[in-house]
């Protein structure tokens, strides 16, 4: 490795959008750390890695526990001697009307999804400081800023990493570090196979029951007839990555796309029904 290869860290690599971003990050010329929660789910990356001679390496790092990411994290740095890029992607959808979600279940999601970018950035931070560069990309989303019916604590998560990441690129511009987010829009992952319901929502006599079922069967329809791979992700990622002034955002796939431009040009009222009959009214009667 040449003293000048970059050096990347990417959460939750161990499948879809992390594992796409750890490869692509590694294919265009950063020396890669794949890290993830259980290391038991690093075959896939391992295999790419391996057949390709991609400069990747993989380290345990549970965003959910303190100590498990500053240790992870300054081992890196001691290793490397910098981090110039952290990828905040590790995370997680419970599905579930707001009305019906525990407090733990809702717990549980900002914990891995917010505090999990905020443990992560914390750790960097004094490297990227000392060193006077460094890039933090935050994996957002288009409920980053749109909701959507049964997501509440989702879209919760990411319209707050959203504004963390506005309020951390003030902070650490005068250090020469650039702060931003990448939104996807359906991506083709299985985040929502994985994707834990809540408790509540799947007893019969929840009100929202139909809902419940009747997103989740769309999502996973929308997710085939119009997913773009995670690929796009992370060339977005890398986009952020190499640029010489970053973007405050990044939108990944033609639908994010869209729904950002709608933001920007319509009313509150007119989104919110563009939302519902573009995207919502397809979903359900899928």
């Amino acid at each position: 490795m040449s003293s000048d290869q970059k050096i990347a860290i990417v959460t939750g690599s161990s499948s879809g959008i992390g594992l796409e971003t750890a490869i692509h990050l590694a294919k265009n010329g950063f020396k890669t750390y794949a890290t993830m929660r259980n290391l038991g789910k690093s075959d896939d990356i391992k295999q790419r890695a391996q057949t390709e001679n991609l400069p990747i390496e993989i380290a345990q790092l549970d965003v959910t526990d303190d100590d498990s990411v500053k240790t992870a994290i300054n081992k890196i740095a001691e290793k490397e001697g910098k981090i110039d890029v952290l990828v905040n992607n590790a995370g997680y959808a419970v599905i579930g009307a707001a009305e019906d979600l525990s407090s733990k279940e809702i717990k549980d999601q900002f914990d891995t999804n917010v505090f999990g970018v905020y443990r992560a950035t914390q750790a960097v931070l004094p490297t990227m400081r000392k060193q006077q560069s460094g890039r933090i990309i935050t994996i957002s989303s288009i409920a980053g800023f749109s909701g959507f019916p049964a997501m509440s604590a989702y879209v919760g998560t990411k319209f707050a990493v959203e504004g963390f990441t506005e309020s951390l690129r003030h902070e650490v511009a005068p250090f020469g570090i650039h702060a931003c987010v990448v939104e996807p829009g359906v991506i083709k992952t299985n985040i929502m196979k994985a994707a834990p319901i809540a408790k509540r929502s799947q007893e019969e006599n929840s009100p929202y029951s139909d809902i419940i079922q009747a997103i989740g069967k769309g999502m996973e329809g929308a997710m085939k007839a119009m997913g773009s791979p995670p690929s796009v992700v992370a060339e977005a990622v890398l986009q952020a990555a190499t640029a010489e002034n970053s973007e405050i955002r990044y939108t990944a796939g033609e639908d994010a796309k869209m729904l950002q431009q709608a933001k920007k040009t319509k009313s509150d009222k007119e989104f919110e029904e563009f939302v519902k009959t573009g995207f919502l009214d397809q979903l359900t009667n899928n």
